[in-house]
């Protein structure tokens, strides 16, 4: 099967490389050049634009950073929605705004093209060795049948609803890893400022209630100083920024989000917008004038 994929970043990367190793026949399509070389180096079909990628694969997935890229993408000029003949499929695995994900679904709908709204957790690690989350909205037959394209590139492919349930769960999945990292970095200075080894705080709590995934994943990073982007501030800004422009429409505060957002806002504005989620630290280092480190 030859498959269309949209978006060669820090996750579209490993994850078309992942679906080549699957056995699948790639068309790749990005603005970074080098992106596209390399996975032509790989045995890849490059295209120049999403109307080419369309008019050559049935199944086209989008890895791209936000709504308005999307709507570029499938909907505009030389788009998806220019080359895809009736019966194919979008997968659009961006994690974008659940109301964005259903105009787009609509717009295909009318040319008798499928969609799926399937974004993914895990980040660059887990999309480098194919065990992301992905939740996927869509109708349910839709899933089944590509399912297991889907499953090339993660350990859990689950389905949580309509069009737009998948951006949806991933909005919530944003949350929940935001204000674990805040937790993490104000546990982690306290122990720092209080005298107490964070290594050996870590290691002592991480096997209790409070460990969790985002803790294994972070602490290591905050202690290493290694704030290198597998999930970035200003990405994970834009997914915030999702969350709140949702939650209004539907009528649920989200006061710790909202904290959050802010102080993701601040590190931003100290120049980190481009490093890992886990320098929200930075943001307790400097109200607490100490430095966490091994």
């Amino acid at each position: 099967m030859k498959i269309g994929f949209i978006g060669l970043g820090i996750m579209g990367k490993p994850m078309a490389k992942n679906l080549i190793k699957a056995g699948y026949q790639l068309v790749v399509c990005d603005l970074v050049q080098s992106a596209v070389d390399e996975l032509v180096a790989l045995g890849a079909e490059a295209a120049a634009n999403g109307k080419e990628v369309a008019s050559k694969c049935n199944v086209i997935i989008t890895m791209l950073p936000n709504s308005p890229h999307v709507k570029t993408v499938v909907l505009g000029e030389g788009g998806i929605i220019e080359g895809a003949k009736a019966g194919s499929v979008v997968i659009d695995m961006s994690s974008i705004a659940p109301l964005a994900s259903r105009e787009i679904y609509a717009a295909l709908e009318e040319k008798g093209i499928d969609m799926l709204d399937a974004p993914v957790s895990g980040g660059e690690p887990k999309a480098i060795d194919g065990t992301l989350s992905v939740m996927v909205g869509g109708k349910k037959e839709v899933f089944d049948i590509y399912y297991d394209i889907m499953k090339s590139m993660a350990a859990s492919v689950v389905y949580v609803g309509e069009i737009g349930a998948g951006n949806t769960a991933k909005l919530c999945n944003q949350i929940i890893v935001a204000l674990n990292i805040a937790a993490v970095s104000e546990a982690f200075i306290l122990a720092k400022k209080a005298g107490v080894d964070p290594e050996l705080v870590y290691q002592a709590i991480r096997g209790g209630l409070a460990g969790s995934t985002v803790m294994d994943a972070k602490v290591p990073m905050m202690l290493d100083r290694n704030f290198k982007p597998g999930f970035k501030i200003d990405l994970h800004i834009k997914d915030l920024s999702n969350v709140l422009e949702t939650s209004h429409g539907v009528g649920v505060p989200l006061p710790l989000t909202s904290q959050v957002m802010e102080i993701m806002q601040a590190i931003k504005l100290d120049g980190c917008g481009v490093e890992d989620h886990a320098s929200i630290l930075k943001y307790y280092e400097k109200i607490a004038n100490t430095i966490l480190e091994r």
